[in-house]
């Protein structure tokens, strides 16, 4: 166990040292970062060679190739290119790269949870002065608040996507269940679906994002954090311990897979096999773009096998995870944040590139592709069927994370995964809890 807290404080002071001794290598660079800042349009911008990371294969092709020949058309002379990274490398590589002026890239995408580690050390640029200009209030404001330093602006919502449960309606429907209408009508539901061969309900012991929602719909909180700006782990707050209890009795019911699992394909549980089998789970839970890994298999036009997407006539269905008293309970966010380095050698051109991913064509074609657009006035662009309507649904009743600026160096550390295992193992959840705040609250402070 210690060494996972060495771990987080390493992650931490590394992340701090990469930008304290950038910092110092000298001043020039950030003059010039200011001046351009305050240059207001892109008319004026010298053209110029950007590059934007995007964090895994969320965004399209289609949307990818739409940037770059847009840039390029409205900079003459200027180019694009976008290159991916992978979410378990993300935090690492931005913290090697975005000190480094010579090659940090121009325009980041972080994932939301990450957000304040990286705006807390000035490692990007302030947008506060084009926070109106791109969208303003209408942005989605949960996400724009892990983004804050105080008043100022530093990394801004991409896209969002909200959990939900898909299920198998042909199995619910045989065994004479309906949509819960509570927390616990799920939790018996979904026992009651059990076999030796298929999860009722199917979620890694080790999977805390999805958990977490359970603390949630209880009225708890992973942290809190006083008017001092010090962080508290809350994990073992009474509403919290409550909601750990019945996730853990929901693990022990109604899952079949491990303790030591996460981040598994939950898809593939609920499609039947490639032959026919029955499928190994009744119920699942993911954002919303899971749906296009879910569905009987069709050929597409490249004569390629994919699913169906969950058609009209399928099998398969959704409905929001309840809350405990009915509604729909509080589920933890998933999507993105934009920001811009403050290493970057183009800032003018970075902030060109924001607004055109800020526009209304390219904020509709994220709806488009299933992607919750940043400003909430294109989320019509999801559609307006029972996928758009439970999306929008659930986002609006999401949490995040703490802005703490320590979280991202608590998801490196794997704490959580470890208490979540502890849990599902049949570990006294108040004695677990307790013991992982006391390592949680000084990582969460870190920064």
């Amino acid at each position: 166990m210690k060494r996972n807290r060495l771990v987080a404080t390493a992650v931490a002071s590394t992340i701090t040292l990469s930008f304290a001794l950038a910092a110092c290598s000298g001043s020039d660079s950030d003059t010039s970062a200011e001046t351009d800042t305050d240059s207001g349009s892109g008319d004026s911008a010298e053209a110029g060679d950007i590059t934007m990371w995007v964090a895994g294969g969320d965004t399209p092709d289609e949307l990818r190739e739409y940037l770059k020949t847009t840039f390029e058309a409205e900079n003459e002379g200027s180019t694009l290119t976008i290159e991916q990274q992978e979410w378990p490398d993300l935090v690492t590589s931005l913290t090697t790269a975005l000190p480094d002026e010579a090659n940090t890239p121009d325009v980041v995408e972080v994932g939301n949870t990450q957000s304040p580690t990286f705006t807390n050390i000035g490692a990007f640029l302030d947008l506060t002065d084009m926070y109106d200009e791109l969208g303003g209030d209408k942005l989605l404001q949960s996400f724009v608040e892990v983004g804050k330093v105080g008043d100022q602006n530093f990394a801004l919502p991409y896209y969002f996507g909200s959990r939900y449960m898909f299920y198998r309606k042909d199995i619910w429907d045989a065994a004479g269940l309906e949509v819960p209408k509570t927390l616990s009508e799920f939790s018996d539901s979904a026992k009651e679906l059990k076999t030796d061969d298929m999860s009722g309900f199917v979620i890694g012991g080790q999977d805390w994002r999805n958990g977490i929602s359970w603390i949630f719909a209880n009225g708890g909180d992973l942290a809190t954090v006083d008017g001092e700006g010090q962080w508290t782990s809350t994990f073992s707050s009474p509403e919290s311990v409550k909601g750990l209890e019945q996730w853990q009795d929901l693990y022990t019911g109604a899952s079949n897979a491990p303790a030591t699992a996460k981040d598994l394909a939950y898809w593939d549980f609920l499609n039947d096999g490639a032959d026919g089998e029955d499928p190994e789970a009744a119920t699942m839970m993911a954002p919303g773009w899971a749906r296009w890994s879910i569905g009987e298999l069709t050929t597409n036009d490249d004569g390629d096998e994919v699913r169906d997407g969950m058609a009209d006539d399928s099998k398969y269905d959704i409905f929001a995870l309840p809350g405990t008293d009915g509604g729909i309970a509080p589920v933890f966010a998933g999507g993105s944040n934009l920001a811009i380095s403050a290493k970057s050698q183009h800032p003018e051109l970075a902030k060109n590139l924001m607004r055109i991913i800020y526009s209304e064509e390219y904020q509709t074609m994220l709806g488009e592709n299933g992607l919750g657009p940043a400003n909430t006035d294109y989320t019509s662009s999801l559609g307006d069927d029972k996928f758009a309507k439970t999306t929008i649904e659930t986002a609006e009743a999401s949490k995040l994370t703490p802005a703490a600026p320590g979280w991202a160096a608590v998801e490196g550390a794997n704490v959580l995964e470890e208490m979540f295992q502890k849990i599902a193992e049949g570990g006294d959840v108040a004695a677990v809890t307790a013991e992982y705040d006391e390592k949680i609250t000084p990582m969460l402070n870190q920064g």
